[in-house]
This record gives structure tokens, sequence and C-alpha cells, in this order.
């Protein structure tokens, strides 16, 4: 029998919502069970349905059955750090070209949501290397790539950033880091000539120090953002923003590693002034 993507298999990761809009992220297994506290639901009366179908707890509640987005499996993901919200992430993959094939770094594994989006985006012919010195945080990231599946690519490695890294000619590297300022020598090392770097952090005093360290390291096209996301009510009839919205969650710091600045460059760094310059204008 023909794989058919429309209908839900064994092993693949599945989206229960309920009317009340709680959610549970889960492979389905057969002979295992979904427990809630509207009901029990079997993975075995899952296997089989169509996606997008409504099924019933042992109880009567109802549920759809959803094939999970990469944002979901970001914000549903077990967690005991902060995670990067989906709306950094997506903008950081296409900032730093993180496609299908490529080797990519991230240091800082936390609880693994951004190694599950990096691993998605390489493909089976790529690979995710994600460093970390925390080695019981770093188990977690661990158990959470093997749910979704994507262990085989990723290396996690446990290691202290200053002693620099083991790869050589990566396409990528982002650092979650606190100071990753301190650690551009290293990833100058690691990275291929121009390449991606790419990195977060909370507060403007962190980000004026790591574009001055970026500058001293000869990285060029730097650039700093921040992403901001507010949703609306779906409602036709009340359409409007909803009370709440996620505003500030960090700064966006992009840069490439150079075999020497452009003297335009220079110039600017020279003679900085507000002149409101975008990646776009």
């Amino acid at each position: 029998m023909s794989y058919d993507p429309s209908i839900a298999q064994s092993g693949d990761l599945a989206l229960m919502v309920s009317a009340q809009k709680k959610r549970y992220l889960f492979s389905l297994t057969p002979g295992q069970q979904l427990q809630t506290h509207r009901g029990v639901i079997n993975h075995d009366d899952l296997i089989g349905q169509t996606w997008g179908s409504q099924v019933h707890s042992h109880l009567g509640s109802a549920y759809l059955l959803l094939q999970p987005s990469l944002a979901d499996l970001l914000m549903e993901i077990k967690r005991n750090t902060q995670i990067m919200y989906p709306k950094d992430v997506g903008y950081l993959l296409l900032a730093m070209d993180v496609t299908s094939g490529k080797k990519v770094l991230e240091a800082g594994s936390g609880s693994g949501a951004l190694t599950t989006a990096l691993a998605a985006m390489v493909g089976p012919t790529g690979q995710v290397y994600s460093y970390d010195n925390r080695e019981a945080l770093q188990n977690l990231a661990r158990k959470n790539i093997a749910k979704v599946g994507l262990s085989d690519r990723v290396t996690f490695k446990i290691g202290d950033v200053g002693n620099g890294f083991e790869e050589r000619n990566l396409d990528a590297i982002f650092l979650d880091l606190p100071n990753p300022y301190d650690y551009l020598p290293q990833v100058r090392e690691a990275l291929k000539s121009g390449g991606f770097f790419g990195s977060i952090l909370p507060t403007t005093n962190q980000v004026s120090r790591l574009i001055n360290s970026l500058h001293r390291e000869k990285f060029s096209f730097t650039d700093v953002c921040e992403i901001m996301l507010r949703y609306y009510k779906s409602s036709a009839e009340r359409l409007r923003p909803t009370d709440r919205m996620v505003a500030h969650t960090g700064y966006l710091i992009f840069s490439r590693p150079v075999i020497d600045v452009l003297d335009e460059d220079r110039t600017t760094e020279e003679n900085s002034d507000d002149s409101g310059d975008s990646p776009i204008d």
C-alpha cells in the first residue's frame, strides 16, 4: 500500500486540539493512549484517519486531529529555558540562508527549539552541530530532537565555546549566549569566509558591545533588527488586534566574516550617524 500524506500513519507526529484550544503533541504509536482530563483517545483509533478529522474521547469530547507545523513543534516543546519564538526563528532561517544540505552550528542548545528548526531546514543531507557546557540541559534538547525524529541530523557536543569548535568551513553559526562578543575569534575559525553569523541579545548595551567586536574582527554587512508580531481576533464581525501581544523578545544581530571590510564600510564606521539605513533601502 502506497503512502498517503493525507492520512495519519503510525510514527507520525500528531497535534490534537480540543474545543477549548487545549493542545497535545505526540507521536502516533500503536497500542498507546492519549489521556486527557476530558477522556482517553486510543492511538489505534487515530491511525488511518484523515488529517483534519474530528475525533472523540471515550467521554465524547471532540478534538481535531492535525499535522503540527514547525511553529507548533517549537511552541509545544518541553522546556526548562526560555525558547526562541517562531517570529524570530523564521527570520533567522532566511537571513542566515539555512537551507537543505547546509552545515550549521549553534552554541547554547537550550531546550532544543532552535535546534529543531535548524534540523528541519538543513534536511537529510545537512547537519546541525549543537554545543553547550551544561550536560543536564542538553539532555533535554536531545530528548526533544528525538521526539520529532530529527536525531540523525544533529550532533550534540558538550564543551566550552571559549575552547573553540572542532568543525571548519561551516555555512552558518548562531550564538544564543549572553556574551557572544567574547567568542568571535572562535566563530571566524570555524565559519567559512563569507558565511553567516547570527546572535540574539535582550539589551541594547549587549548589542553595542557585539557590534564593536564584529568591526574589530573584520565582520561586515552587520544588521540589527527586532521582530514584532501582532495577532488579530479572527472574527469577521469584530476584527481587531488581540488584547495581548509578545513584543520584545530580543534583538537579532547578523553579520558575515570577510577577508577585509569595504572602504565604504570603514568610512561608515568612522563617521557613523543615524541615517536610517536598512537592508531594504
